[in-house]
C-alpha cells in the first residue's frame, strides 16, 4: 500500500548494524511463535483470513531469517535473495486468492470469537514487531523486504479484527472471505516492490 519510497542514493541502508541484527532476531522469535498460534487457531475457527494471517508470518520468518543470514554480502546477493522473498511473497499472494475464491463455496461460518481474539494478539506482536523495524523501514531491497512484510502484518491483523465483527455481526463467512482476499492483493502489490527494487539492484550489481 505504501509505494514510491525507495531510497536509491549511495548511502542505502544495508543492515550492517549490531542494532538492526538484534531487533531482527527479536522480530524473527516473535513471528514464528504467532505463525503455529495463528495457525492453529485458524483451522479451529475454520476461518480463511487467520490462515491467511498465519500464512503471512510464516513468509515472515523465512523472510526475516534470510535477510539476517545475507547481511554483509555483495549486493548481487542480496538483490537475488530479495527477488526469491517477492517471489515467494507472489505464491502466498496468489493460493490465498485461488483458495479464498474456493472457499467461496464453503458454506461454514466462522467462529467471530477465535477470529477476534487471535487477531487481536496477532496484532499486539505485530505493533511490536513494527516498531522495532521502523528505525529501518528504509535500505536495500533486502532490508525493505523486511519493512514491507511487517507492515503487512499489522494491517492484515487489523483486517482479521474486522473480519471477526463482520461474521459476528452478518452470521456469514463473507466478511472473512472479503478480508482473505484484500489481504492478497496485499501480499501481491508488497511482491511486486520487492521485485522491481531488486531487479533495480542487481542491473546496478552487474554494471
Amino acid at each position: 500500500m505504501s509505494a514510491g519510497c525507495h531510497n536509491h542514493d549511495d548511502a542505502v541502508f544495508e543492515g550492517m548494524s549490531a542494532d538492526y541484527r538484534r531487533r531482527l532476531i527479536a522480530v524473527i522469535i516473535i513471528n514464528a511463535a504467532m505463525f503455529i498460534v495463528e495457525m492453529t487457531a485458524g483451522y479451529l475457527a475454520r476461518s480463511q483470513a487467520l490462515q491467511a494471517d498465519a500464512l503471512d508470518f510464516f513468509g515472515d520468518t523465512l523472510t526475516y531469517g534470510l535477510s539476517l543470514a545475507v547481511i554483509g554480502m555483495p549486493l548481487a546477493t542480496r538483490a537475488n535473495v530479495a527477488l526469491l522473498k517477492g517471489a515467494s511473497l507472489l505464491a502466498m499472494g496468489i493460493w490465498v486468492l485461488g483458495s479464498t475464491v474456493w472457499k467461496v463455496f464453503f458454506t461454514g461460518v466462522p467462529q467471530a470469537e477465535i477470529m477476534g481474539l487471535i487477531g487481536f494478539l496477532a496484532l499486539l506482536a505485530n505493533i511490536a514487531s513494527v516498531l522495532l523495524l521502523v528505525a529501518y523501514k528504509d535500505g536495500d531491497a533486502n532490508v525493505r523486504s523486511v519493512w514491507l512484510c511487517s507492515r503487512n502484518d499489522a494491517i492484515g491483523n487489523v483486517a482479521v479484527m474486522i473480519a471477526a465483527l463482520g461474521v459476528w455481526g452478518t452470521a456469514t463467512g463473507w466478511p472473512d472471505l472479503i478480508v482473505a482476499a484484500i489481504m492478497a492483493s496485499l501480499f501481491l502489490s508488497s511482491a511486486w516492490q520487492i521485485i522491481t527494487q531488486a531487479l533495480a539492484e542487481r542491473r546496478s550489481a552487474e554494471s
